[in-house]
Order: C-alpha cells, then sequence, then structure tokens
C-alpha cells in the first residue's frame, strides 16, 4: 500500500468546483495597493484591474489572487475598512465578467476574508499562519475553503530587519509539519504550503529554500512558490523589480524541478511558457 504521506494531493475544493494540480497551475497576481513592491503591478481601479485579470486569464492564469494589503518588507497595515474597500468592488466585477475563475483573497484578516468569501472569493492566503488574527481559523474551519499556509518569521514590518535560522530548511520543515496539524484538527484539509520567499529570509535561505522544496513534497500537500520579482533575483543580479523577469523564469524552472506545482506570479505568459518547455524536457528525457 502507497503511504499517504508520499501521495500528493492533486485537487481543491473551491465552493463545489474543483481544481486539479495534476498539471502546473498559475496564480495571476492582482494587487489593489498603491505600494506594493513591483509598481507595474499596481492596478489604478476596478477598470484597470478586470483588463489585467481578462489578459491573465487569457494568457493562462487558472486562479487570480486578489490583494488590497501590502506585506512588502516595512509596510504598514491599512485599516480593515480601507481594505476591505479596496478588494470588494473588484471581487464582485471579477465574479461576474469571469465566473469560472476562481478567487483567492490574500488577507490575514477574518472580516476581510468573510467579505471577500461572500463576494465570491473561494481561497484564503494568508502570509501569517493564523497568527495575527485569532479569529481567523476558527472561521476558515467553519467554511472550510483552501487555505494557502505560508511561513513567515516575524512581521511585515520587522520580518526583514534580522532573520536568523539555524537550519532554514528544517524549521519551515517543522513549521509546516505543526501547523498543519492544527488545521486538520479543526477539519481544513484543502492545504496549500508556501514557504514564504522574503518573508523573514536571507537571500541565503531563499536560495536554500528553493533548492530544498522537494523536502515539503514528504507532506503530500501542493507547493506554492512566489519568487515573483523579489528581491532574491534582485540581490544577486543587482537589478530592480522591473528588470527581474528573466531571473524570475530562472527561479521558477527550478522550482519545477522541485515539485513545486503551483506559482503566484506577475507574468503569466512567461510562466506558462516556463512550464511548456519543462514539460518538453522531462517528456523527452
Amino acid at each position: 500500500m502507497r503511504n499517504p504521506l508520499w501521495t500528493p494531493k492533486q485537487t481543491l475544493n473551491c465552493s463545489g468546483r474543483l481544481i486539479l494540480l495534476a498539471r502546473p497551475t498559475i496564480v495571476g497576481i492582482i494587487n489593489l495597493t498603491p505600494d506594493s513592491f513591483y509598481a507595474d503591478s499596481r492596478m489604478s481601479g476596478v477598470e484597470h484591474a478586470i483588463e489585467k485579470a481578462g489578459n491573465m486569464i487569457d494568457e493562462g492564469a487558472a486562479i487570480l489572487d486578489i490583494g488590497g494589503l501590502s506585506s512588502r518588507p516595512g509596510s504598514i497595515a491599512v485599516s480593515e475598512s480601507e481594505e476591505i474597500d479596496r478588494i470588494l468592488p473588484v471581487i464582485e466585477a471579477l465574479v461576474k465578467s469571469y465566473p469560472n475563475i476562481p478567487i483567492s483573497i490574500d488577507t490575514y484578516r477574518k472580516n476581510v476574508a468573510e467579505a471577500a468569501l461572500k463576494a465570491g472569493a473561494s481561497i484564503l492566503n494568508d502570509i501569517s499562519a493564523g497568527s495575527i488574527d485569532a479569529s481567523l481559523w476558527p472561521w476558515l474551519a467553519k467554511n472550510k475553503i483552501p487555505y494557502i499556509l505560508m511561513h513567515m518569521q516575524g512581521s511585515p514590518e520587522t520580518m526583514q530587519k534580522n532573520p536568523v535560522y539555524k537550519d532554514v530548511v528544517a524549521e519551515v520543515l517543522d513549521f509546516f509539519i505543526r501547523k498543519t496539524f492544527e488545521l486538520r484538527e479543526l477539519g481544513i484539509l484543502d492545504i496549500i504550503l508556501d514557504p514564504g520567499f522574503g518573508f523573514g529570509k536571507t537571500t541565503s535561505d531563499n536560495y536554500r529554500l528553493l533548492t530544498h522544496l522537494h523536502v515539503f513534497k514528504t507532506l503530500g500537500l501542493p507547493i506554492m512558490t512566489g519568487v515573483s520579482r523579489k528581491s532574491m533575483i534582485n540581490n544577486v543580479l543587482n537589478t530592480k523589480p522591473e528588470d527581474a523577469l528573466n531571473g524570475t523564469s530562472v527561479l521558477h524552472y527550478e522550482a519545477l524541478c522541485q515539485g513545486s506545482t503551483i506559482f503566484r506570479v506577475h507574468d503569466v505568459k512567461e510562466m506558462k511558457e516556463v512550464i511548456e518547455i519543462w514539460t518538453a524536457i522531462n517528456e523527452n528525457r
């Protein structure tokens, strides 16, 4: 009999709609914040966001990730009401325009997640792993929507000041083991693992995690990679986010080789091309 810990979960139940993860899945980033680290990803309004979303879907995005609260290093949180005001009109418009595309809400606040779910979102992407809002996980357990569990050392305000690990891979793995156990105890089974590249990690930590993503496959859960245009690229190449597309593609290829199946990206077309090349190589080994 196969060990279930080594059998990767290949579906997500998004409000009754099954998402298949047997092939790599692209998540398109829709930023509704004025201070996201990558300026070209900032949306200027509902119409801009809908146009961007349509382009991403045409290029191959299977999920859209909506965020109204910046989590870049050193960012200061806006109020819940402002975060909700940013996301709701866009989610409602997306559901109307693209009813078959699942929407992920990028928040660590229960009230924001609840408002987003009522508007049509069906996945929760939480950078805090439930550590900031104690009411989030009980709400999640009640609603049983897929949950992206991310590792972060510290908070967005402090996470990059002096991150320290004895063994970053072992510590993130231990974190995932503990947190997935707690989530399953609450009845939450649709879990995606995100190592949290750039969230309380040095450049070296990020590359060590990237080259050891296969370690997290032992938990039998999908792994999401979020490295798009991040500082781990710019610190090596001495570039800025707007110049980091080539570096991003290289990291995405390595993540595919390591077993990641979900990719949160700014550049959908280029990510799809990476997947197509990776697939062609593997079909002809």
